[in-house]
């Protein structure tokens, strides 16, 4: 019988979202991963950008936990193996402490995680120590932790917080206001000029020259708060048994012998690790390649075009015609292409951007996209594909108008495919495309059936 592994791990959360969970979290990694401890970063739900920066905080890989995307068992194999070879588990959990279904409360709770809430104090006081008792005692037997102040203003004002709390031992410091000197604050919420954001969430790590800077500057800052000053002693009190999950069923070699062509650079870079893992683990040999610079697809079987942000970079789009009749050399001669979100956006005649302006794409499928300044659609979602059902997300501000075959559609946990309601599965020749980001374990079949592997 396998024991339990057994680590200190900490569930960042918040009362909502914009409250500097990422910052907080990302600093508490980079702080003790500076110190030589090995830390391991997970994220709570589905998300693309905030991992990068967890990974280059703690200079190891990030995956999802959700309890419903990537499932319980899933959940508990990846934090019982990191409790194995860690000092510290952080979790970064989604939206407020008690969104969603299931919530990131609802992950805390079930594998006993204790609760660490940021509360962004800038324009508060006494109701700080509200908010902290509410979150700590809204659901009877939550894990606790303790609440950060967040973007608070000075040492007085940190002791006006901390006066509030009606329990003194949850205070675990005020984080002040952070900036670097490519990152000033235009406003009371510095923090989120620290790490930038745009309409789909935070810029990419490695989209910025000071990224490392930038982390530095958050960890010396929570390196002055008690939760920044805990040694591996201290944080033991936080230390959770991780059971070892039941045997995982085998994937099948469904891709085996086959090479995946997989995109990712500035325009195409929202790919799960776990679906490059499932990949591997089905057989595939993966190729990179960039749609942006290459002038023609690797050599493949099949071609994986994921979401992103090709609204940001439509002119190098446009202007790469080499990639663009490679993308239609390997369509006519049948082979698969399964483009999620950004990557079915490029694939299109045009997009017309939120200024109102018009560029012309790549052309591969009939009809045009929109950018909207108003999210278009959120969630979790599932796609049913050959009988075999896949789990992901929605997240997108565009919307798009094609001619194209829709042979499918999704729908909300638990809920029966409607018509025209959920994201349509556009197939066009050997395309499958679709808003929906796929979350590959959930079901390897549906995967071989859009990549064009065995039984597919």
């Amino acid at each position: 019988m396998v024991t339990p592994a057994r680590c200190p791990a900490i569930l960042i959360a918040a009362p909502a979202s914009g409250q500097g969970k990422t910052t907080v979290t990302a600093a508490l990694a980079r702080l003790h991963a500076r110190q030589g401890r090995r830390v391991r970063v997970f994220k709570c739900g589905p998300d693309f950008l905030d991992p990068h920066w967890h990974q280059l905080a703690s200079g190891a890989p990030v995956h999802q936990l959700d309890l419903w995307m990537t499932g319980e068992a899933d959940c508990a194999q990846r934090l019982h193996e990191a409790a194995q070879s860690s000092d510290l588990i952080l979790i970064e959990g989604v939206m407020g402490l008690f969104d969603g279904t299931p919530s990131a409360a609802d992950l805390a709770q079930h594998f006993g995680v204790p609760v660490l809430a940021v509360v962004d104090a800038s324009a508060m006081a006494g109701t700080f120590g509200a908010l902290a008792f509410g979150l700590r005692h809204y659901r009877p037997g939550l894990p606790w932790a303790g609440v950060l102040a967040n973007r608070v203003g000075s040492a007085r004002h940190a002791d006006m917080l901390r006066d509030g709390l009606q329990d003194a031992d949850d205070w675990r410091g005020a984080l002040m206001r952070v900036q670097t000197a490519n990152a000033a604050p235009t406003s009371s919420k510095a923090s989120a000029a620290l790490l930038p954001e745009r309409h789909l969430g935070l810029v990419a790590a490695h989209e910025l020259n000071d990224s490392l800077e930038r982390l530095d500057a958050a960890a010396d800052a929570l390196a002055a708060t008690p939760l920044g000053q805990m040694t591996l002693d201290d944080l033991q009190r936080w230390a959770v048994d991780f059971p070892a999950p039941a045997l995982a069923t085998a994937v099948e070699p469904l891709l085996a012998g086959r090479t995946v062509a997989v995109g990712r650079d500035a325009a195409f870079c929202f790919v799960y690790a776990a679906n490059l893992l499932c990949l591997e683990q089905m057989g595939a040999r993966i190729a990179f390649f960039s749609p942006l610079n290459d002038a023609a697809l690797p050599g493949c079987d099949a071609v994986w075009l994921p979401g992103g942000y090709p609204e940001l970079h439509t002119a190098q789009i446009a202007a790469n015609t080499g990639m663009q009749a490679s993308l239609q050399g390997h369509v006519a001669a049948g082979k698969p292409l399964w483009a999620e979100c950004g990557g079915m956006m490029a694939l299109y005649e045009s997009i017309t951007l939120a200024d109102g302006s018009t560029a012309p794409l790549w052309g591969l499928l009939p009809g045009r996209v929109t950018l909207q300044k108003r999210l278009a659609a959120l969630g979790p979602q599932q796609l049913t594909v050959a009988g075999h059902t896949l789990r992901g997300h929605t997240f997108h501000y565009s919307t798009s108008d094609s001619s194209a075959p829709v042979v499918a559609r999704t729908s909300r946990p638990n809920e029966a495919v409607a018509p025209d309601v959920g994201e349509a599965l556009y197939q066009q020749g050997s395309i499958h495309a679709s808003y929906f980001h796929a979350w590959f374990p959930s079901s390897p079949e549906a995967v071989a059936h859009l990549l064009g592997g065995a039984n597919a």
